[in-house]
C-alpha cells in the first residue's frame, strides 16, 4: 500500500473523530498569510473565501495577531461578573462607527441573531404587547443553525429532519413589500432581513424596498433587524451594509469578519430598544472575552484606516467590472451580482464541479444554491489577485457545454 501524503493522514483522522457535519474538500490548510494559505503538503491557493467572509483582513494579519499575543499573555477570559476592559472599549468603539447606542457580546453569527429574537420579543412584551411574538422573515435568507436561527431561515432545505421548528415566525418573498404589509398582523413584532442575502446567493436589497419597509415598521411600531453577520464589517464596500441604503435599523447583528479572525459575535440596537436588556434576561458565558474583543479592536482599526474601504471599494468594482466582462463571453453565465467584495456568478448549469477545478488549479471560491459561484476575497485583494481568478474562470468556462 503506497504511504499517505500529508493531507490525507490528518483527512483520515477527521473522517474518524469529527462530526460529519460539513462536506470538505481533500486538502488540510494550515498556515495563511494575506490572501495565501499552504495545506500540509505544501501547496498554495489564492483564498477567495476567507473563512466564509471571516478573513476579510486576509490571513494573520499583522495588527490582529499582535493584539492576541499581546491579550494571550494577561488575562484569556473572565466572567461578565466583572467587568472586562478589551470589552469595553469594543462597544464604545462600535457605538462610535454605527446607529448602535449599546451592544451585547456573544460567539457567532446564529447566537447574535438568537439575542436579536429575544431582544424584539421581549421589547414588544415591555412595550405593552403582550400577545405580539412574530416576525417576518424573508424567502432565501440564512441566519444560523441554532433553533431560532434556523427558524427564522427561510429555506426548506435547512429545516429537513428538524421539525417542528419554533413557532412564530413568517416567511414572505426577498424585496418585495407589499409580501411584508400583507403578512403584517397583531401578533406581528419585528421584520427580520439580510441587506444583502449571502447564502441565498448574493441577492442585495433594492433601496427602496428598505425605506418602504423602515416606513412600515414605524407605522406599525415594529423592529426593523438587519442581520449583518456576512455584510458586516467593510464586506460590501462601506463598513456596514445599511449605509448604502440610508437606512438605519433598530438592532444589527455582526459576527464573522469582526473579530480578524477569532470567534465574536454581537448584537446592537438603540438606546430605548436595548432597554428591554436587564440582568437574568440574556447571557453568554463567553461573549465578549479579553481575548476576542482585543482581536476586533485591533481589526476595527485597520478598517478605520484612511482610505483603507474607499480602496477596497474600488477593487471589488473592478472585480465586479471584470466578471460582467467574462460574463457577456461565457454562454453558461446567467448573471452577475452582489455589492464591493460580496461578488456571485451564477450559471445556467451546476456549479459544484467549478469550485474543485478551480482548487485543483490553486483559487479556493464557494458555491451557493447549486449553480451560483461566491466569491469572498479578503478586502486587502489585488487586481493581480483578481485577474488570476478571472484567467482560470474564463478557462474553465469555456470547456463547459454552451
Amino acid at each position: 500500500m503506497p504511504a499517505k501524503n500529508k493531507n490525507e493522514e490528518i483527512i483520515d483522522l477527521t473522517h474518524k473523530y469529527v462530526a460529519n457535519t460539513y462536506g470538505r474538500f481533500p486538502i488540510t490548510l494550515v498556515r495563511g498569510k494575506g490572501i495565501k494559505v499552504w495545506d500540509r503538503a505544501g501547496r498554495e491557493y489564492l483564498d477567495f473565501v476567507t473563512g466564509l467572509a471571516v478573513n476579510s483582513l486576509g490571513h494573520c494579519h499583522p495588527s490582529v495577531v499582535s493584539a492576541i499575543q499581546k491579550q494571550a499573555g494577561q488575562l484569556l477570559h473572565v466572567s461578565n461578573l466583572y467587568h472586562i476592559e478589551p470589552q469595553a472599549r469594543l462597544a464604545q468603539a462600535l457605538t462610535k462607527v454605527s446607529f448602535a447606542d449599546k451592544v451585547f457580546f456573544c460567539n457567532s453569527g446564529t447566537e447574535a441573531n438568537e439575542g436579536a429574537i429575544k431582544l424584539a420579543r421581549r421589547y414588544s412584551f415591555d412595550q405593552g404587547y403582550k400577545n405580539r411574538y412574530e416576525i417576518i422573515t424573508m424567502e432565501n435568507s440564512f441566519h444560523g443553525r441554532t433553533y431560532g436561527g434556523l427558524s427564522a431561515t427561510a429555506q426548506t432545505k435547512f429545516h429537513n429532519g428538524f421539525q417542528p421548528l419554533l413557532p412564530g415566525f413568517k416567511y414572505v418573498p426577498f424585496n418585495d413589500i407589499k409580501a411584508v404589509e400583507k403578512a403584517v398582523t397583531s401578533k406581528t413584532c419585528a421584520v427580520l432581513l439580510e441587506p444583502v442575502q449571502g447564502e441565498g446567493g448574493v441577492y442585495p436589497a433594492n433601496k427602496n424596498y428598505l425605506k418602504a419597509l423602515k416606513k412600515l415598521c414605524q407605522q406599525k411600531d415594529l423592529l426593523l433587524i438587519f442581520d449583518e453577520v456576512q455584510t458586516g464589517f467593510g464586506r460590501t464596500g462601506k463598513l456596514f451594509a445599511y449605509e448604502h441604503y440610508e437606512v438605519k435599523p433598530d438592532i444589527i447583528t455582526w459576527a464573522k469578519a469582526l473579530g480578524g479572525g477569532m470567534a465574536i459575535g454581537a448584537m446592537g440596537g438603540s438606546k430605548q430598544v436595548m432597554k428591554s436588556l436587564v440582568p437574568g434576561t440574556h447571557a453568554a458565558t463567553f461573549g465578549g472575552n479579553p481575548l476576542a474583543c482585543s482581536a476586533a479592536l485591533a481589526s476595527l482599526q485597520v478598517l478605520n484606516r484612511k482610505g483603507f474601504l474607499e480602496k477596497s471599494c474600488a477593487v471589488g468594482n473592478y472585480f465586479e467590472s471584470k466578471l460582467k466582462e467574462l460574463a457577456q463571453s461565457q454562454n453558461a453565465v446567467n448573471s452577475v451580482r452582489g455589492t464591493g467584495l460580496m461578488l456571485a456568478l451564477e450559471l445556467n448549469v451546476p456549479a459544484t464541479s467549478l469550485v474543485t477545478d478551480c482548487m485543483k488549479k490553486g483559487f479556493l471560491i464557494n458555491c451557493v444554491q447549486q449553480n451560483t459561484l461566491r466569491f469572498l476575497p479578503p478586502l486587502t485583494v489585488s487586481k493581480k489577485d483578481i485577474n488570476g481568478l478571472l484567467k482560470v474562470l474564463k478557462e474553465l468556462l469555456g470547456k463547459l457545454p454552451s
